[in-house]
């Protein structure tokens, strides 16, 4: 495998065991992300294992300023995960509201402030988790026809955990498979959670830019590493009768394309 620079100042979660946290929409719509990601990591010798009594990060109600009601879910996300010594989610929305805003909801609560800290200081998104923190940025996959794939950085990975060299890196050494960039890849697709029921106008107008992006870009598949901005971005192609579809970039890199 080839390796880049540690990590930093985080705790090395190499040679340690992985929790799985699947995320709602993984779980409910997409189980193949989550499958695949199981997959990958196990393929690379990562002991991985399911928590079960998770079920939300809060996100939602944080958004929609239900803070108590989004901190008792919260809460129960830290008793699912108290024995993890390292968590892996494959979506950059889910682990940047346990990362950015766990540390908001727990502030004042002396009880809990100390676990919530170490759960923040051991949760990964799954691109990172392999190339910041594993130093892999070859998983040893190799398609089974030539494929062009276009990245999507969905906006609370890019603009929150600086998530956009990580999937390219790990895209680049899949064999079979070229990359190419699509235009406004950083543009949002216009779901942001809420956003898209709140101003469903603006959210349309906003999805319609990058359907049309899409449909300009010589690929045969888009990939981001959110299944909400999959989800948005699905839907928009397939109301636009378009061939074009978008997949999470772990099924990529399992081979399951």
């Amino acid at each position: 495998m080839t390796q880049i620079h540690p990590h930093g100042t985080r705790p090395d979660p190499k040679n340690k065991p992985v929790s799985l946290f699947v995320t709602c929409i993984v779980d409910m719509i997409y189980p193949n992300t989550g499958m695949a990601t199981v997959e990958l990591l196990e393929r690379l010798g990562v002991q991985v294992d399911f928590p079960m009594g998770q079920t939300c990060c809060g996100q939602m109600g944080f958004n929609a300023g239900y803070r108590d009601e989004a901190r008792n879910v919260a809460k129960q996300f830290l008793k699912a995960f108290k024995d993890s010594e390292v968590i892996v989610s494959p979506s950059g929305s889910c682990t940047s509201m346990v990362r950015h805003f766990y540390p908001q909801l727990f502030a004042d609560d002396a009880a809990l402030k100390a676990e919530m800290e170490r759960i923040v200081s051991i949760t990964w998104e799954l691109g990172e988790y392999l190339v910041d923190g594993l130093g892999v940025t070859d998983v040893g996959t190799t398609l089974k026809k030539p494929t062009k794939v276009s990245i999507h950085d969905a906006c609370h990975g890019l603009r929150m955990s600086n998530l956009k060299d990580q999937p390219r890196l790990l895209l680049s050494n899949v064999k079979n498979l070229e990359v190419v960039e699509l235009s406004g890849a950083d543009q949002c697709c216009g779901f942001g959670g809420l956003f898209a029921v709140k101003m469903p106008d603006v959210s349309g107008a906003m999805l319609k830019d990058k359907v049309q992006n899409i449909e300009s870009v010589e690929a045969d598949l888009i990939v981001t590493g959110d299944a909400s901005c999959l989800t948005q971005m699905n839907g928009g192609l397939s109301r636009s009768k378009s061939k074009k579809r978008v997949v999470h970039f772990a099924e990529v890199l399992a081979g399951k394309v």
